[in-house]
């Protein structure tokens, strides 16, 4: 699904990721974890087009995303869920919804004007607060706007950005079940950044390990070692 090879990328003077070389198999659940600030979200932002890199490449279902402008990465099927959410606040819950449907829609002959029922399959609260401003919402339930809103435009591939930071546990686990359910029924890619350990390994089927902008291990979630947590993970 996800082929990065020798990607580089820089803040001004700063060399914030070298030569990072990662793939994301398709039909998997791979879980891109590290201590704070070791690059784990500008690597996701660039994948986005929301940081230049400076060399490498960043291929996504075969075809090369560098140079692709980051409005055209979501008509092609990618899923975006920033850490911290970025929700329009002053908006309702359900024009928040609709941002995504003119992405749905350019894919669709039967163009369609409502939300897709599916997500408030998915999650439920979305419905019963259609008409609240997304500012007025609890974290977890901006959350779930996030999540619903990346998922209008049926991805084939969702990017999740520490998913379930700051959220009570009764919705990370939803949140959880959601992800595993879209992976196990619509064979949904997905990409996320995590810090706790615990929900990585009830979630994820591989991991990949960033450490001070390098790409320094990965494997299946199985293979994840107390060991490699210590060495890598912990603070």
């Amino acid at each position: 699904m996800l082929t990065i090879k020798s990607l580089n990328q820089f803040y001004g003077g700063s060399h914030t990721l070298w030569d990072v070389d990662m793939t994301v198999p398709t039909g998997s659940i791979t879980c891109l974890m590290g201590r704070n600030g070791m690059g784990k979200t500008t690597l996701l932002k660039s994948v986005m087009g929301l940081l230049a890199t400076q060399s490498g490449s960043i291929e996504y279902e075969g075809a090369e995303l560098r140079g692709v402008a980051a409005e055209r990465r979501a008509p092609l099927g990618i899923g975006f869920v920033p850490q911290g959410r970025e929700i329009f606040s002053q908006l309702t819950v359900e024009e928040n919804l609709r941002i995504g449907l003119p992405i749905l829609n350019s894919g669709r002959k039967d163009k369609t004007k409502n939300i897709p029922e599916h997500i408030f399959e998915m999650f439920p609260v979305l419905k019963q607060m259609l008409k609240r401003r997304g500012g007025d919402l609890s974290g977890g339930q901006q959350q779930q706007l996030a999540i619903g809103r990346a998922l209008i435009i049926e991805p084939r591939f969702l990017i999740l950005d520490e998913p379930t930071e700051g959220i009570q546990p009764n919705i990370v686990f939803e949140i959880g079940e959601v992800i595993r359910k879209l992976n196990r029924e619509q064979g949904l890619t997905v990409l996320l950044v995590e810090q706790k350990l615990p929900f990585a390994r009830r979630v994820a089927t591989e991991f990949r390990i960033i450490d001070k902008g390098r790409l320094v291990v990965g494997g299946q979630i199985s293979e994840l070692s107390d060991e490699l947590v210590k060495h890598h993970l912990t603070v």
